[in-house]
């Protein structure tokens, strides 16, 4: 499926993150779609470095890539060696920016604002040199406590990765307002789940993770009152749609991608249930981030769709039913 008339063939197109969640979905996306684009996927594979908090440094993983015919390159944005090459070995027209520090427990906060921040604009200095088109993540984390719907002008992060988020968005509004002749668009993705997000480990989505206590025969886990806990959850496809919309659009700007209905944490389980076909009822455990937590997003598309074209296709009740097959597929070789 194609979700616009522009044509990427013969484009190059770069994609940081590409070796994580939504990166390689976007990576598999123009493979599939435009055989002769060329494709350079840029992620700062995993290893054994971790963060103060225990979690991995960097969740890329060489699975999300099996059956990728493109450019693979292992490399750190940070790394000034690496931005060198970018600038003057290619020439981009595209450039997907996804790759970031997106652990939203990460206390380092220099590190957080050297890779989300400083490396971004590095990069978006390389797609104004090559005239490409900068299409980056931006995140729902930039609103906090907002009210809903969150709308852009709204902002108050309540955590280092928000406020990196937020940097981000306000250096982009800097150049935009140069009139460089390209697009800058921002993306602030809501709660995304779907296919190659299991190696993000806890930080994946709790769709996949209840999915997978629900097959191990144990009752899922949820906070009390997740009833009352409403999100936007937004399933992959509508958010490679986003991208790709906004990639042929020709507008600048920041814009939320999400479904624009809250739905709970309780939905989740009992979707899960019952297109798994259990009845194992829901284990209710105390809330330890009460005060610290963000109780009901709902994003506020009508620019979205109205700029660029976005309608979103999956309702919570679709995106479950077609992640389920993938869902058992991880169970049975990665967690078993």
């Amino acid at each position: 499926m194609t979700y616009t008339d522009t044509d990427f063939n013969n484009k190059t197109i770069l994609i940081t993150g590409a070796a994580g969640f939504i990166g390689s979905n976007l990576c598999f996306y123009f493979q599939d779609n435009y055989p002769k684009a060329n494709i350079i996927a840029l992620d700062c594979f995993r290893s054994t470095a971790t963060l103060s908090n225990g979690n991995l440094k960097s969740f890329g993983h060489y699975k999300n890539l099996l059956g990728f015919n493109g450019t693979v390159i292992s490399g750190d944005i940070n790394d000034r060696k690496l931005l060198k090459a970018l600038k003057y070995d290619y020439n981009f027209d595209y450039i997907f920016h996804e790759a970031a520090i997106s652990d939203t427990t990460v206390e380092e906060q220099d590190l957080m604002i050297k890779t989300n921040v400083n490396a971004y604009e590095d990069l978006l200095k390389i797609a104004i040199k090559h005239k490409a088109h900068m299409i980056y993540a931006s995140s729902a984390a930039t609103y906090g406590d907002a009210s809903s719907p969150q709308t852009p002008g709204d902002e108050a992060p309540g955590n280092v990765y928000g406020f990196s988020k937020l940097m981000m968005d306000n250096i982009s509004d800097t150049y935009i307002k140069k009139d460089l002749g390209i697009s800058i668009i921002g993306l602030r993705y809501f709660n995304v789940y779907g296919a190659k997000e299991f190696f993000k480990n806890k930080t994946a989505s709790t769709v996949v993770q209840f999915g997978h206590q629900i097959l191990a025969g144990n009752t899922p886990k949820l906070f009390e009152g997740s009833d009352k806990i409403l999100r936007d959850f937004v399933y992959i496809e509508d958010v490679i749609q986003a991208n790709i919309k906004a990639a042929s659009s020709g507008v600048s700007g920041v814009y939320n991608v999400g479904t624009g209905k809250a739905r709970s944490f309780q939905d989740i389980a009992d979707l899960l249930q019952e297109n798994l076909g259990t009845n194992l009822g829901t284990n209710y455990i105390p809330n330890p981030f009460i005060g610290q937590y963000q109780f009901h997003t709902e994003a506020n598309i009508c620019a979205t769709t109205a700029d660029i074209g976005y309608e979103p296709a999956y309702e919570l009740e679709d995106g479950i039913k077609a992640y389920i097959q993938e869902i058992k597929r991880l169970y049975k070789t990665e967690v078993k």
